[in-house]
């Protein structure tokens, strides 16, 4: 079987971004300044490999400020980001806490608030449930805020004519989805107001455009990442549109199609955002010992985005 030839196209940018490893460190500083254990509300970034190491180091894992018992050690908020009620029952628990929130979520929310200030009806574009909706609709009074998750809801939106309506998204959303959205919304509403600076982060935008660059060649498409992940199980989607019929998210408990692959003779693999490039080493190592592997990196663009932790674990 080793003989059998594959070509690997690797997918540049991929893995970590300039948020995910902001996080990361964050959690990594706190339990050096304060100790083990440090507690953090939901995964730190959509990814059981990273979570179980920062378990190993001495981080606990809650969805709810109520569940940890020892209110005297530090709390994190996740890269995600949280509703603005979060962080005042930590405050009236007396708790220290630490907000790991993406900068680029934060802006988000910066937006939102501004133009609900300015008297306007606020419609996000983004997944019902994903902690960064969750968030971002929490950083406004209810029933100023309406998520739209797809085309369909985008006709259907009813609102006073009156009223001014502007839009924000979710950072990690299909660009060409989204696009068709708004593009209702625009078509509908003509004078919405959109971002002044699109929504959807570089780093997704980056590795769904470097996905799409190589997808068409490939017979196959893989995407290490978790089920959890939107962004990368948005990669997937955008490699089957772009070409790849046959594109499958790698996950911790995932069912390698080793004999599928024997059919292939290109293959493309891709990461999220959350992913640590180890994942990619692994399945990559994998596939050397079935098969005689040659690889090429495809990359579209460099990234240099560097995101500062705050000063207090400085």
């Amino acid at each position: 079987m080793k003989n059998k030839e594959l070509k690997i196209l690797l997918s540049a940018p991929r893995g970590f971004c300039a948020g995910v490893e902001r996080a990361i460190e964050i959690v990594e500083k706190s339990i050096q300044k304060y100790g083990a254990p440090v507690y953090v509300r939901h995964e730190i970034v959509h990814n059981k490999y990273v979570v179980d190491d920062l378990k190993k180091k001495g981080a606990i894992f809650v969805e709810e400020l109520e569940e940890i018992e020892d209110k005297t050690r530090p709390v994190i908020f996740s890269a995600h980001g949280v509703p603005k009620q979060i962080p005042l029952d930590a405050t009236n628990y007396n708790m220290t806490y630490v907000d790991a929130t993406c900068p680029l979520v934060s802006k988000v929310h910066r937006e939102a608030e501004n133009l609900n200030k300015a008297g306007y009806h606020i419609i996000l574009i983004g997944h019902k449930n994903h902690p960064e909706v969750i968030g971002t609709m929490g950083q406004l009074p209810t029933g100023s805020i309406h998520l739209i998750q797809n085309e369909d809801e985008a006709k259907n939106y009813k609102i006073n004519k009156n009223k001014k309506i502007a839009f924000v998204t979710q950072t990690t959303l299909s660009i060409d989805d989204t696009k068709e959205i708004i593009n209702i919304l625009k078509n509908r509403f003509p004078n919405i107001r959109e971002p002044l600076k699109e929504d959807i982060c570089y780093a997704t935008t980056n590795r769904q455009m470097a996905v799409k660059n190589i997808a068409k060649k490939c017979d196959m498409f893989f995407i290490i990442g978790s089920r959890n992940s939107s962004n990368s199980v948005r990669l997937v989607e955008v490699a089957k549109k772009s070409g790849c019929l046959d594109s499958y998210l790698i996950h911790s408990e995932s069912e390698i199609p080793y004999d599928h692959i024997e059919d292939s003779k290109i293959i493309g693999i891709s990461s999220g955002a959350s992913a640590p490039e180890i994942l990619v080493d692994n399945f990559i190592n994998d596939l050397k010992n079935r098969f005689t592997i040659t690889i090429e990196e495809v990359e579209i663009i460099k990234e240099d985005v560097v995101f500062k932790i705050p000063k207090k674990l400085n």
